[in-house]
């Protein structure tokens, strides 16, 4: 009797594993970890445009006339971001995640409007080390736009899996919920970097 079970193990493990994969198990953990590289790469960008802001702040704030107040609220744009904890489990909670996105959004408004005033100030767009943070920030900004995207596209390719037939199924014994993705609404404008004019008035 054991020696027939012990046979007939490789035969069992195999219809299991034909049938996990002809249910979508499989196809779900791939765009599963498809969305957890594309989510990491997002906070990466995010947290390089973080660390540009304080040097940022400082070399603007060696102008005198500059105006504190979108100073202050870039500041505090970015404690906000920054202080809320983006761990991987953040994308399974909506909530959480629609925090995350409002704080970043925020810091992006901040930023832009900072770049903008910064235009009726000719010294300070003659600085080297402003035009050199300037310039950074807009490439960061580009890489967060395409990281954004990718996360999107991740997003929408996983809840596309976890709703369709048969998969759903699958999703819903193992437990595998739809995942919160950026919203629409304003994404061609976020994604858009900001202007860098490095012309003089």
């Amino acid at each position: 009797m054991n020696r027939v079970l012990s046979r007939a193990m490789p035969v069992f493990a195999l219809l299991f594993a034909l049938s996990l994969s002809g249910c979508g198990y499989n196809t779900i953990q791939t765009t599963d970890e498809q969305i957890a590289a594309a989510w990491s790469e997002v906070l990466n960008q995010y947290q390089r445009r973080a660390d540009l802001v304080p040097n940022l702040v400082n070399v603007v704030k060696a102008e005198a006339n500059f105006e504190q107040e979108t100073l202050t609220q870039v500041v505090e744009a970015r404690s906000k971001a920054t202080s809320i904890q983006a761990t991987p489990e953040l994308i399974n909670d909506p909530e959480a995640f629609n925090k995350f996105q409002q704080a970043q959004g925020e810091l992006s408004g901040a930023l832009s409007r900072l770049l903008l005033i910064t235009e009726n100030y000719p010294n300070l767009k003659a600085n080297q080390g402003f035009r050199d943070l300037q310039a950074q920030l807009e490439g960061t900004e580009n890489r967060i736009a395409v990281a954004r995207n990718r996360y999107i596209k991740s997003v929408q390719d996983y809840n596309v899996t976890v709703r369709s037939f048969p998969n759903n199924l699958t999703a819903m014994v193992m437990g595998y919920d739809t995942k919160a993705n950026f919203t629409v609404e304003n994404e061609a404008e976020i994604s858009k970097p900001p202007t860098v004019d490095f012309g003089t008035k």
